[in-house]
């Protein structure tokens, strides 16, 4: 037990790296935050506190590493990009008509190079060629679109 208390930096370094290596397994960054309160009760160690004090400043800072740190970072790793694949990129963008719209005919957009046939959102609008429509929906094949305000000069 003497060694132990002679070499108490020793340990909680060795402590601190044995818990690190163990979070390459878990990956849950709940170790690597004891690891570093280990560094912590290191540190204390190294100005010869006594145990008490590192104990309690190594319990201290995992603590607080878990609640302060650990949140942000499992947020970030774990939180992947919105992918949105199909049909579902293309609603929200803009479109050009090029073949008459109304509610009794579909017509024809040209969107994201692509001709794809088109109903109007609301059915009693009538879309002409030329003009520049959202996409709101797309069902099936068939894009449902609304027209954009015009900017009279």
């Amino acid at each position: 037990m003497d060694w132990l208390r002679d070499h108490m930096w020793e340990t909680w370094l060795g402590l601190a790296m044995l818990l690190a290596v163990l979070e390459m397994f878990s990956m849950d960054f709940i170790l690597l935050m004891l690891a570093a309160g280990a560094l912590v009760g290191m540190g204390l160690a190294a100005f010869d506190a006594p145990i008490v004090v590192q104990v309690l400043g190594a319990s201290g800072a995992s603590l607080a590493m878990l609640a302060l740190v650990r949140p942000n970072i499992v947020k970030r790793f774990h939180q992947g990009p919105d992918l949105q694949l199909g049909h579902t990129k293309l609603v929200g963008k803009q479109a050009i008509v090029t073949e008459r719209i109304t509610g009794h005919e579909t017509g024809r957009i040209k969107l994201a190079g692509e001709t794809w046939s088109a109903k109007p959102y609301d059915e009693s609008l009538i879309i002409e060629p030329g003009e520049t429509v959202d996409v709101l929906e797309i069902r099936g094949a068939t894009a449902y679109v609304h027209p954009l305000p015009r900017l009279e000069s």
